[in-house]
């Protein structure tokens, strides 16, 4: 859709300040990506107003283009040399919650040499900007877009900490809440105040009729301490929408100036040197009767207009998707069919990490392997954000058709994950915390540590205990187990940096740090058992990092080493699809990556037990001199024909002379 003249001139005017070349570098983008932003617009609100937006849009983007610092406009101009950045293999994320990290903002930029030695390149601080006060739904329920949280710091130490981490080549990542707002915030206070322009930025009923047609088809994200989707507010005198909690308002995206107003706010973040966006919630911006309002076409739309605004004002900065839902509708959200290549950047893959768990619980990969391997391709312009676990709690989206295709009844599946992950599961070893029970579907979803779901608390405990024993066999045994956990541990990461995409870390995680047990005692925290797996960085365990006796820095090196060997294979690259190899042993999954430099074979026994995979497969792969890169080691095919894995040993393959450093 061609860009009308009276747009592309509402952006000269804005630009006269600027030099000839300056302002030829914006139009240019802006004859590139402006037909993609007047498309989501018009698809959104109709032709005559899709114009008027992109006017206001693309104004704002200039304004935004003038006062952008010239070291941003440099990047800028990198990336757009250079639009694969993101998909490197170097690229390592991290993310944490600002406080509980450096403490401050000034505190994080303390901590850039400790993510160095990390190897981190992407850094993702929870929520920054300032919340309601008292419970914030930890911080996303926003007062303000403008200011950061006045405990953390200003707007002018932000700008500090993107600078500074710049410097070091590493990328700021920051949320954006769009789906609501605080009660709080100025656009509700003036709603409640009667002013009609704001009101019309909510979804506000006079009585029940609308919203309980709406709740026919709604589901509860919080049925425990927030049930349903809808709240009176006596000063609003209405029903307002509120999916999360009742001081989150719903804001209307069938309202263009609401997209007007977080276009503003993004090409503001931009400037302050935020490299990537974290879109939170969006799956639920669009509204639509009979519905469970989530993942709606507009959806697509609204993030079609915001990436188009950033490719055309700041192209430095990309877009992530925050979508945890169904397996088969993650892709959307990385673009198909007409919105290929044109929203969002990143996705979460929610789905790896559900069935790496499932995996770990169940020693048995054939399920995972048929969900991942049945998942459709995503576009080659996007790519993954990899985890084992985040801020949010674990809720096993799992479908009945996968369970089904491996003889498995998928809701007994779910039971069995929340019943080994909480403990309750004869033999688990795992220290999980149940979060938001639903009697109705039996549906429990888990938080708690990446090393307490793992067995690695219970393990240490028992060792701990048995230090002393007088039977010096339950001594060794004891510490078997810690060391199973290990590399237990060690084998789930593994698969998340070894899988493509951008593999996260969550903060405390690199540490093997255990569910924090004061986590209730927190103002705002008793109620949400999340907290017990967003601990504070333990100095103490900060401090024995690079101790290989000890637990934390076991650990530590451990993730240290998967990032430097995965930032020396471009197989790794994030474009090159991950295909799922044969089964050939219910406990080895087999993942395997053909880049055009050659073949990449990741093997990964996800059991207690020893293990083996065909060693005739490497000619298949043409790896017949293949090295380990995790060990640096020559891979060898025993008498009987196989390779030998060892418990919980993950191996990356490749060609012999590409092999990655000895661990």
């Amino acid at each position: 859709m061609p860009l009308p003249t009276d747009v592309r001139d509402a952006a000269r005017s804005a630009l006269e300040s600027l030099d000839p070349t300056a302002r030829e570098i914006f139009l240019a983008r802006l004859d590139e990506w402006g037909p993609d932003l007047l498309d989501g617009l018009v698809t959104l609100y109709g032709a005559q107003r899709g114009i008027d937006t992109a006017k206001h849009l693309v104004e704002a983007a200039a304004g935004s283009y003038v006062e952008r610092d010239d070291d941003l406009k440099r990047l800028d101009l990198s990336r757009m040399i250079h639009p694969n950045w993101i998909q490197s293999p170097d690229r390592i994320g991290y993310a944490a919650y600002t406080e509980r990290f450096g403490g401050d903002l000034r505190g994080v930029v303390r901590r850039i040499p400790y993510l160095q030695e990390l190897g981190v390149t992407y850094l993702h601080l929870m929520p920054l900007l300032t919340p309601r006060p008292g419970d914030s739904d930890g911080g996303y329920a926003v007062a303000d877009y403008r200011t950061v949280r006045e405990d953390l710091g200003t707007m002018e130490d932000l700008r500090v900490l993107t600078r500074e981490l710049r410097a070091k080549g590493m990328s700021l990542v920051m949320d954006l809440v769009l789906n609501h707002v605080a009660r709080e915030h100025e656009w509700a206070r003036r709603a409640r105040a009667g002013e009609q322009k704001y009101r019309d930025y909510f979804l506000i009923f006079p009585d029940r009729t609308e919203p309980d047609e709406y709740e026919k088809t709604l589901p509860e994200i919080f049925p425990d301490f927030a049930p349903g989707n809808f709240t009176w507010d006596e000063e609003a005198q209405g029903w307002v929408w509120t999916t999360f909690n009742s001081f989150q308002w719903d804001v209307n995206w069938a309202n263009p100036e609401v997209l007007v107003e977080y276009g503003d706010i993004i090409l503001n973040l931009a400037n302050q040197g935020v490299e990537v966006l974290r879109l939170d919630a969006i799956a639920f911006m669009g509204k639509r009767k009979g519905t469970d309002c989530q993942g709606q076409p507009e959806v697509h739309a609204i993030t079609e207009v915001l990436h188009a605004l950033v490719r055309i004002a700041c192209p430095a900065v990309i877009l992530k998707a925050e979508a945890i839902v169904a397996p088969e509708e993650l892709m959307q959200y990385l673009g198909r069919g007409r919105y290929t290549g044109k929203v969002s950047d990143l996705a979460y893959h929610n789905s790896l990490m559900v069935q790496i768990w499932s995996m770990m619980a169940t020693k048995d990969v054939r399920l995972t392997a048929h969900a991942l391997g049945s998942l459709p391709v995503a576009p080659a312009s996007s790519t993954w954000i990899c985890y084992a676990r985040c801020h949010d709690d674990i809720g096993w989206a799992i479908s009945d058709h996968d369970a089904g295709a491996v003889g498995l009844s998928g809701y007994w599946h779910r039971v069995f994950l929340s019943d080994w992950y909480s403990g309750l599961y004869e033999g688990s070893n795992a220290r999980g915390l149940v979060f938001q029970y639903n009697p109705v579907t039996n549906d429990r979803r888990i938080s708690g540590t990446a090393a307490s779901l793992i067995g690695l608390e219970v393990a240490a405990e028992r060792a701990k205990e048995m230090k002393d024993s007088v039977n010096p066999i339950d001594t060794v045994r004891a510490n078997q187990d810690v060391d199973l956990a290990i590399q237990a541990l060690f084998c789930v990461n593994a698969m998340i940096f070894g899988w493509g995409g951008v593999p996260v870390i969550w903060s405390g995680d690199e540490l093997g740090q255990f569910n924090d047990p004061h986590w209730a005692e927190e103002e705002g925290h008793e109620a949400d058992n999340r907290w017990a797996h967003r601990p504070r960085l333990d100095e103490d365990a900060v401090a024995l990092r690079h101790d290989r006796s000890t637990i934390p820095g076991r650990v530590f090196e451990s993730i240290a080493h998967l990032a430097k060997v995965r930032a020396s294979l471009p197989y790794l690259e994030a474009s090159t699809r991950t295909e799922i190899g044969a089964v050939d042993d219910p406990g080895v999954l087999v993942t395997v990556r053909h880049h055009p430099l050659g073949t990449m074979v990741g093997l990964y026994n996800v059991t207690p037990t020893h293990r083996s995979w065909p060693g005739w497969r490497l000619g298949q792969y043409g790896l017949e001199n293949a090295v380990d890169a995790l060990s640096g080691h020559s891979v060898r095919v025993d008498s009987d024909g196989t390779i030998a894995l060892a418990p919980y040993q993950p191996m990356w393959l490749v060609r012999g002379e590409d092999g990655g450093a000895e661990n």
